[in-house]
């Protein structure tokens, strides 16, 4: 697994003041063929660097004499072929990205795996040279982007790696894991940072207002269109647009902002002008995007166009041991805010941590924003988190029962009769089919129907476009009523 270096093995120079960690790397890197030179100081790797030894760089952040991210520029600048891979126990969204900010080839969360770490060496000592990204400005880091978690690691070298790039992201998440809280983070430490950062949530606006918000409108374009209003793509020129709950966005606004995509360009609503933009897309959901797609609700094309980096957030029952962290800084910010200050003893974060916070972090923050007001003592022990977990409203069970549940229980109960009664070679999966036709096909006949054979006013009803609708009255042989549709 070796690389040569010229005629030799590859040399790789490691600085880190913690003798275990020197030991088992050189241990590692031993057996996998590399020649290996350890330091515990940033003076010696600094010497080694300056007299030409080495093909790779591991170094930690933090020790004895200088910190290791600051030695990466003058290594860059000195030998610009020589790879830096960082290490750091200050598992931060703050290190990962300055790490990146500074020209690190890889940054890796202390405790590492090995065999992710010999990874990184193979791949920095194969892949040619980029160049050193142009400086960024200091950023204070916002939490809840905060844990030492792998699932919150990962975040955090995913946004590092994207600070060099304008590549379009698509966040998944349960509500209240911080998507919107990425999506800044993405663009103050990304390339834009000096643009404007414009959101806007899909299921916070009346849908028939969508375009108009979005792009803009002309006066008299619409009822109320006193005078003409920028939209939010023009708000963001230059800059970052985040468009929360995507998945509520409606089928015409999809259309346009598809266009916008392809083109870089739009009309207003009511406008007859092409207006020409340039803006980074980062979008958003904590829906299921292709089931969606699926029930026609969602264009397909728009979907690729938006998941170019995939980014999925962790929700708060995944990540544990993040807890008790972030619930402490939540009480440190309320005191900074002027709230009392209070302390969490380390029982009450043990009760914190066995409950399943279906409201996420944003749920975990308003608890101890609500303790540090209500809370008398200054201390918040696990009998205080026990009754205020006790009276929270239980989460949202399984909806009631409906008339439509017993006829279509009976059916589904009869095709996993005929499925199981079929030979052991049939098709998987045919049930989900046949329920769902049998369901869909009557709720189709009723709709249009009601609509007197208005396709039209039948997709608007049943929320799906015309040409889904067209699509499923063919596919389930439907017969089309004589009407206006």
């Amino acid at each position: 697994m070796s690389v040569a270096a010229g005629n030799g093995a590859a040399t790789v120079l490691v600085a880190d003041d913690d003798r275990s960690i020197r030991t088992v790397l050189a241990q590692a890197l031993g057996r996998s063929g590399y020649e290996v030179r350890c330091t515990s100081n940033a003076s010696t790797l600094w010497r080694w660097v300056e007299e030409g030894e080495g093909d790779l760089v591991i170094t930690d952040v933090v020790m004895p004499d200088e910190n290791g991210l600051d030695l990466i520029p003058r290594i860059r600048k000195l030998r610009p072929e020589l790879r830096v891979v960082v290490m750091s126990a200050q598992s931060t969204l703050l290190t990962a990205v300055k790490a990146a900010q500074q020209g690190a080839f890889e940054y890796l969360p202390k405790p590492f795996d090995l065999k992710e770490l010999l990874e990184v060496v193979e791949r920095a000592l194969a892949m040619p040279v980029v160049a050193l990204p142009g400086e960024a400005a200091e950023t204070e880091e916002r939490l809840p982007l905060i844990g030492r978690s792998a699932a919150m690691q990962e975040i955090y070298r995913s946004i590092a790696r994207l600070t060099t790039a304008d590549l379009t992201v698509m966040i998944t998440g349960e509500s209240g894991t911080g998507k919107e809280l990425v999506a800044r983070a993405l663009h103050d430490y990304g390339r834009r940072r000096g643009g404007p950062f414009v959101a806007i949530n899909m299921a916070a606006i009346p849908r028939e207002l969508v375009e108009a918000d979005l792009f803009g409108h002309e006066r008299g374009a619409f009822t109320g269109a006193i005078g003409r209003s920028v939209g939010r793509f023009q708000q963001a020129n230059g800059g970052t647009l985040f468009l929360d709950e995507i998945g509520d966005m409606p089928p015409e606004a999809q259309t346009r902002l598809l266009r916008v995509l392809q083109e870089g360009e739009f009309t207003s609503v009511g406008g007859r002008e092409p207006i020409k933009v340039n803006v980074r897309i980062i979008a958003a959901t904590h829906r299921e995007l292709s089931e969606l797609i699926r029930r026609g609700l969602f264009r397909e094309d728009l979907f690729y166009r938006l998941n170019v980096v995939p980014m999925r957030l962790p929700p708060l029952r995944e990540r544990v041991e993040d807890i008790a962290p972030l619930a402490r800084h939540f009480l440190e910010r309320a005191r900074a805010d002027g709230l009392a200050g209070k302390q969490l003893d380390a029982a009450a974060a043990e009760r914190l941590a066995q409950y399943r916070w279906p409201g996420n972090v944003r749920e975990l923050e308003n608890l101890m924003r609500r303790m540090a007001v209500l809370h008398p003592g200054e201390t918040i022990t696990r009998e205080v988190i026990e009754a205020e977990l006790r009276a929270r409203p239980a989460p949202p069970g399984p909806e009631p029962a409906t008339a439509a549940d017993a006829p279509l229980g009976a059916a589904l109960e009869r095709h996993l009769r005929e499925l199981l009664a079929q030979p052991a070679e049939a098709a998987p999966g045919t049930i989900y089919e046949r329920v769902l036709a049998e369901v869909e096909r009557p709720l189709i006949r009723a709709v249009l129907a009601a609509t007197r054979g208005n396709q039209i006013k039948a997709a608007a009803m049943l929320g799906l476009n015309r040409n889904t609708l067209r699509k499923k009255i063919r596919d389930l042989a439907i017969p089309v009523l004589r009407g206006v549709g």
